[in-house]
């Protein structure tokens, strides 16, 4: 295998030149027609440089750092997926992480990526609620930002660029939605209070329902809003709103499991249209969120520098099966 040294001798430059060269360098450039000697000398050899030299002499490497909540969700598949596909016109690379809600590990998470170099963070997930922990994310990424790059999807509320969906916005046109089609008592599996994401869902939902409206937390996942949905039966709701399509299929599920119908005994809405809706029967009615454009635009946040700014991504209710219009035939 070709060696640094190879390439140097067979190029007929310095070792340190060769160095440059392949690797870049933050202080001092090689003139082109060594370079292209030196390019030459490494395809002669089959010579590939190595990454975590290139990112000390650059002082960063290609890769863009790309930090999760849950692995296994399907809207941060989406998310990955909208990220993947943007970082590769740069010939970059996305390095995936995640979380699985803990805030301790997304500190880690930072701070290992800015000890290798990473050439930008992207953090999708719900801003913690905490005070110390808002704080501690904070300093953790202001200490990178004096390497590379941060993109938020999530709330507004600190200094670095955000992708911000209108969670909010879309709840409410789901709720006025529904009141339209004649629906009057309504319950929301809300998750967690101290999840934002979930918060600002059932807010805006809750904002603009005209009715009876009843809330239940529960912990922000699947089997959560099964629970849930089972007390929920117990006071007749027309329909079900949860805050995530994944809950919603929680929701579902429990429903069949006690042998109620959706959508003849109970409708049912979600959040997010994520891919798996497209094999679920009933078909969901849910506020769709455009996961790979919300990836893209992360990226472009990232690599594009500059101030930071909070770019609010739009969305829309897309209506299906599980909550039939009730004015019809009226």
């Amino acid at each position: 295998m070709a060696r640094l040294t190879d390439v140097a001798q067979e190029a007929g430059v310095s070792l340190a030149t060769a160095s440059r060269a392949l690797n870049g360098s933050r202080d001092r450039q090689v003139r082109p027609e060594l370079r292209e000697r030196v390019l030459a000398a490494a395809i002669r050899l089959n010579y590939s440089p190595h990454a975590a030299a290139q990112a000390m002499a650059r002082g960063r490497s290609d890769a863009i750092g790309l930090i999760i909540g849950d692995i296994t969700d399907p809207y941060f598949t989406g998310v990955s997926a909208g990220v993947s596909h943007a970082v590769q016109p740069s010939g970059g690379v996305v390095t995936l992480a995640s979380t699985g809600g803990d805030h301790a590990r997304r500190i880690t998470l930072i701070n290992l990526m800015r000890s290798q170099r990473a050439r930008a963070i992207i953090l999708a997930g719900a801003l913690p609620v905490d005070e110390a922990e808002l704080a501690e994310l904070d300093a953790a990424l202001a200490a990178y930002a004096e390497l590379g790059q941060v993109a938020l999807i999530s709330q507004p509320g600190l200094t670095h660029h955000t992708v911000h969906p209108d969670n909010g916005g879309g709840a409410e046109a789901l709720a006025r939605g529904l009141n339209e089609r004649g629906y009057t008592r309504a319950a929301i599996i809300a998750g967690p209070p101290t999840h934002q994401t979930a918060t600002e869902r059932a807010e805006g939902f809750a904002r603009a329902w005209q009715g009876e409206l009843r809330i239940h937390p529960c912990s922000f996942d699947r089997a959560g809003a099964g629970q849930a949905m089972v007390e929920l039966m117990k006071h007749r709701p027309e329909v079900v709103f949860a805050v995530t399509d994944v809950m919603a299929l929680g929701a579902l599920a429990a429903a069949r499991d006690a042998g109620v119908q959706v959508p003849n005994d109970v409708a049912l809405a979600g959040f997010g249209d994520i891919p798996t809706l497209a094999d679920v029967r009933p078909q969901l009615t849910t506020v769709r969120l455009p996961l790979e454009e919300i990836g893209a635009t992360a990226v472009e946040l990232a690599l594009g520098g500059g101030e930071p700014q909070t770019l609010e991504i739009d969305v829309n209710v897309q209506w299906r099966e599980s909550t039939p219009d009730l004015t019809k035939g009226l």
